[in-house]
């Protein structure tokens, strides 16, 4: 008898870390977490002098609305460094802040689809007039997927347009699409593919960076975590634009409700 309900907890452990890393892949789970992603960029500029690395924090926090919704908040504060952009100037500190919020029902659709939608604010707290766009902006923001099988698929967006800030620097009006596609094992290796691609409506060109990414989710005691490791190729950038190869490195906290 005992046996049998040391398996059963062992069961439910595992369904429980199962249901863990199918969240992780949805950006509008209802689960707290904290994403650490560093990313690393080279060839940045006309002489493809320039490196980037960018630390951004992003923590995720669902939010009860009611019996059938909730919303999820999403923020992304990144902490750059940056070398030679433009060349033999460094800078280091605070970039500006994009801060979501999804409604988004508690329950799939009829079809299984996953869906949210809100507002996305740009809010320009860069330490460094180089590190920001010194400019307020919002738009609408989305997303929609569906989870079958290991795999989940779908597309993130959101389109920001400013309305204040300083007037020297250039409008913003941008639209960003986020493609997702991933498969999670049943050892819960997750291997993703997306493309955070951003169409520049003022300067008419795209930068569409192609990220491959390996997940693995484990527990360190009672804690889920998951680290993330992979590479990404820019298929196209502006003419002072990043270039080549880049990399990632993401590591998560996941906390329970």
């Amino acid at each position: 008898m005992l046996l049998a309900c040391s398996g059963g907890m062992e069961a439910l452990a595992e369904d429980s870390q199962a249901e863990i890393a199918k969240k992780l892949n949805n950006p509008i789970a209802a689960m707290v977490s904290v994403p650490l992603q560093l990313n690393h960029d080279e060839n940045i500029g006309k002489t493809d002098a320039g490196e980037r690395d960018v630390l951004n924090i992003q923590p995720v926090v669902p939010i009860d609305l009611n019996a059938d919704w909730n919303i999820i908040s999403r923020t992304i504060l990144p902490v750059i460094q940056q070398n030679d952009i433009p060349r033999g100037t460094d800078r280091s500190g605070i970039g500006d802040v994009l801060q979501s919020l999804f409604f988004s029902p508690k329950a799939p659709t009829a079809g299984g689809w996953i869906w949210g939608a809100g507002p996305a604010l740009l809010l320009p707290t860069a330490s460094d007039e180089l590190l920001g766009g010194e400019k307020w902006s919002a738009g609408p923001t989305a997303v929609i997927l569906k989870q079958e099988n290991g795999w989940t698929y779908g597309v993130l967006a959101n389109h920001l347009w400013s309305f204040a800030g300083d007037g020297q620097r250039e409008d913003v009006s941008a639209t960003f699409l986020q493609p997702i596609l991933g498969y999670t094992t049943a050892t819960l290796t997750t291997f993703s593919l997306n493309s955070e691609s951003t169409y520049d409506w003022e300067t008419k060109e795209w930068s569409v960076p192609i990220n491959l990414m390996a997940t693995q989710l484990f527990k360190v005691g009672e804690q889920p975590m998951s680290i993330q490791l992979g590479t990404r190729y820019w298929a196209e950038s502006p003419e002072a634009g990043v270039g080549g190869w880049g990399w990632r490195l993401t590591y998560t906290l996941v906390f329970r409700k």
